[in-house]
């Protein structure tokens, strides 16, 4: 079984500008390279990994590809292209695409006051550049006003390809599980959107006071509305060292992974990361050989 972490960083306040990245998150207010993860893909068994963005600036895009050259473990990346300017859009998007590695495209949502931003028409027409050539969009899904977007988005463009990320942050740890539990469900309906199995903390207090038997339920809602078909496995490192590090949160989700059937497990753990972003199998066995 070929694994993959399809939601991983790396990130430099040193070579980029990561706005979010304030004193409140000091524990990982610093450079994480991968040479960092490495030990803990190893322990794992991950053979790749999809590195995403991390901030709204080409400066991030080009450290990722800075990252994937020096490191065969990288099988993909997805990048950032302004969606908000479609003329700059298209321009950069042209450029990325000479870079093979360069699969999808994803903006910080979640981080602009306005949970309509995604419905602006500059940004609409950002999307439907992506949808016409093929690329993926990351959705930054973390208010159910975002997540009740995502059937708008899927009637404005049918064949956008579009994985939620971290669940759209179920309420893990709460006793009220509504309206996650319904709007979850509606956005899976698109058979185009998947969702990613990453980012699964406490929805309150600490990131760390999460439990598997408290992530469980949404984990199993989300293998029943999309199926393990459309739901990928992402280890979203550095942020999950907020949550107990790389190991607990591989730990506690291959728990969850391991009540499933080995076909279904497979899907989770690789075969719908490859299949949704289009990894080539000559990638994977590079990083695997290393």
């Amino acid at each position: 079984m070929t694994i993959i972490d399809a939601h991983q960083h790396v990130w430099d306040p040193r070579k980029a500008h990561y706005a979010w990245l304030t004193e409140a998150l000091a524990p990982i207010d610093r450079p994480f390279g991968f040479e960092e993860l490495r030990p803990s893909l190893r322990r794992a068994g991950v053979d790749a990994t999809v590195l995403v963005q991390s901030a709204d600036n080409d400066e991030d895009t080009e450290l990722m590809r800075e990252t994937a050259r020096a490191n065969p473990e990288v099988a993909a990346i997805v990048a950032f292209v302004p969606l908000n300017q479609p003329e700059r859009a298209a321009e950069r998007l042209a450029e990325l695409r000479a870079d093979p590695l360069i699969v999808g495209i994803r903006n910080l949502i979640h981080e602009i006051p306005d949970p309509d931003y995604i419905l602006r028409p500059d940004v609409d027409e950002g999307l439907g550049l992506l949808e016409r050539q093929g690329v993926t969009f990351d959705y930054v899904s973390v208010l159910p006003r975002h997540l009740e977007h995502v059937s708008t988005l899927s009637e404005r463009h049918p064949n956008l390809r579009i994985v939620i990320d971290h669940l759209s942050k179920p309420p893990i740890g709460s006793d009220e599980w509504e309206p996650w539990w319904s709007l979850i469900k509606t956005a899976a309906e698109n058979p185009n959107v998947y969702a990613k199995v990453s980012g699964l903390y406490a929805a309150s207090g600490g990131l760390a006071g999460w439990s598997v038997d408290a992530v469980r339920p949404h984990f199993e809602r989300a293998v029943s509305v999309f199926g393990p078909d459309r739901l990928m496995y992402g280890g979203d490192w550095p942020i999950s060292v907020l949550a107990g590090g790389y190991d607990r949160v591989w730990d506690g989700l291959s728990e969850l992974f391991a009540e499933l059937g080995d076909e279904d497990r497979s899907c989770i753990l690789g075969h719908t990361a490859q299949k949704f972003y289009g990894i080539d199998d000559d990638r994977l066995l590079v990083g695997s050989n290393d």
